[in-house]
């Protein structure tokens, strides 16, 4: 191995338990590398060989340190494997949510306000409430109540959470107000707590159901930023259930379900799932662990839903199921989680009235299905590159006038739309060529082109992003057509 490496050596203080390897390739080249290398340099096939690009890397990720040089680059047995892969990189690079995210005006990172803090632009927020609304209405229809709950709490509630003692790193730090020190929240689960602790429970309260759209602030080094996907502020759907044992399996079913019926609405139906259990180190007897355990798994069982068991891989406050959603690439997003907590119970002493008069502790879940809406809005563009089903879409009709003499029938038609609820714009000021190109270009699923014999006839000429010429329709059948479409999550 080459001498004088200072960053293999600050690599290697700090392995503490793991074994350190060494590979080597003849006796000329040694790495410090967990392996395996290949056994020799003539077993790579040269024409599968492809080296992407090359871009500057903080040390670790992080700013202060030095700045190196990192070469990307790929191999692959054969020329057909690079080729399909270069295809998908490609496909992926079409699709990136941060290019598009410019393209189509929905979102950006705005420096001058600081790294890893979202804005989103008008037709980023219109798709943003119509996820939130989908989102809500669904909850309700479930029994969920909503919450909404400050972004800022005294320390101590963190103390008393525990998350100073096992999450300082990703918190930012408190804040002085009168004397008192403040924290910007990193988790909604203590708000939540507290406010099923402002009243005693009866056992005949459970399950109770609270949901919020709470928005968290953690800390990220700015080397891991990542457009929507790695962020500094996003807001969580999070939600809690307080249940009793007995309860465990029916709720976390009924969680389940809700999952699958929230994704199938934005188009995702492949799942990988995962069900971690007890890790070495946990809290909660082993029994409570036992009954939480195997309602998850008859949970997953009578879903259905094949899964694989991550043993040892749960939360040291309970055992819990991830899910992954598969996008149009294949490519796997960590999304949905559901938590069982015997920890947060214990620690901020919450109790309820049995049918004895005794007080006992209630069992906690904690569980998300988008996982995070900046994620997840990120995921969404990526999947559908950008081309939203018209029920999503930020603008889903575009009225073109062929000359300025339309215009004013063209507001008039697009106040009638905007009446029956659908978003409808109108864009004019150039050649309908032009007109029809743009419309393409910022996905605009439905065009309306209007020239003096649609005026004359009252009525539009149709044309689609995916369907081509529709031909020409009065503007209530127009209209009609629309809505339906939308009541059915269908295309025109």
């Amino acid at each position: 191995m080459a001498q004088n490496e200072p960053y293999k050596l600050e690599i290697l203080d700090s392995i503490k338990e793991e074994p350190i390897t060494v590979y080597h390739i003849g006796d000329e080249w040694w790495d410090l590398c967990a392996g395996p290398h290949v056994e020799s340099t003539g077993t790579i096939n040269r024409r599968a060989i492809e080296l992407e690009s090359v871009a500057g890397a903080y040390w670790r990720g992080d700013v202060k340190r030095p700045m190196l040089q990192r070469i990307y680059g790929t191999a692959w047995e054969n020329e057909e494997q690079l080729k399909a892969y270069l295809h998908f990189k490609a496909e992926a690079l079409r699709r990136d949510h941060r290019r598009l995210g410019q393209d189509l005006d929905l979102f950006s990172i705005q420096e001058d306000a600081g790294g890893g803090l979202v804005f989103w632009h008008p037709k980023g927020a219109i798709v943003r409430h119509i996820i939130e609304d989908t989102w809500k209405k669904l909850h309700i229809e479930r029994g969920y109540s909503m919450l909404y709950t400050p972004h800022v709490a005294k320390g101590d509630l963190w103390k008393i959470s525990g998350h100073l003692d096992f999450y300082k790193e990703n918190m930012y730090d408190q804040m002085n107000i009168e004397d008192e020190l403040y924290q910007l929240r990193p988790m909604n689960c203590p708000y939540h707590i507290l406010i099923y602790k402002r009243k005693m429970h009866s056992y005949r309260d459970f399950p109770i159901r609270v949901a919020e759209l709470g928005t968290v602030y953690r800390y990220e080094l700015s080397g891991s930023l990542h457009g929507l996907f790695r962020v500094r502020g996003f807001t969580q759907d999070d939600a809690h259930i307080f249940c009793l044992e007995h309860q465990i399996k029916d709720e976390i079913r009924g969680v389940l379900d809700l999952t699958e019926q929230i994704l199938l609405q934005f188009g995702f139906h492949q799942y990988e799932v995962n069900l971690s259990t007890r890790p070495e180190k946990a809290v909660g007897g082993d029994d409570i662990w036992e009954k939480a355990t195997s309602a998850l798994k008859d949970a997953l069982d009578d879903k259905g839903w094949s899964y694989e068991i991550d043993e040892g891989g749960g939360a040291f406050y309970g055992p819990k199921i991830d899910l992954k959603i598969e996008d149009a690439l294949g490519r796997k997003w960590q999304c949905s989680t559901i938590q069982v907590d015997f920890n947060l119970p214990e620690r901020f002493d919450i109790t309820y009235v049995d049918s004895n008069s005794e007080k006992k502790r209630p069992i906690m879940i904690h569980r998300a299905i988008l996982g995070s809406l900046e994620r997840f809005f990120g995921v969404l563009i990526e999947h559908y590159a950008g081309d939203f089903p018209l029920w999503l879409s930020p603008v889903q009709a575009r009225l073109l006038p062929v000359t300025d003499s339309q215009l004013e029938y063209c507001n008039e038609v697009a106040n009638m739309l905007k009446a029956d609820g659908i978003r409808a714009e109108v864009c004019h000021g150039e050649r309908l060529p032009k007109l029809i190109r743009t419309a393409e270009k910022q996905r605009v699923p439905l065009m309306a082109v209007v020239g003096p014999k649609e005026v004359e006839a009252q009525s539009v000429t149709v044309r689609s992003r995916f369907g081509g010429e529709l031909g020409f329709m009065s503007v209530d059948d127009f209209t009609c057509r629309i809505k339906k479409a939308i009541e059915n999550r269908s295309s025109f």
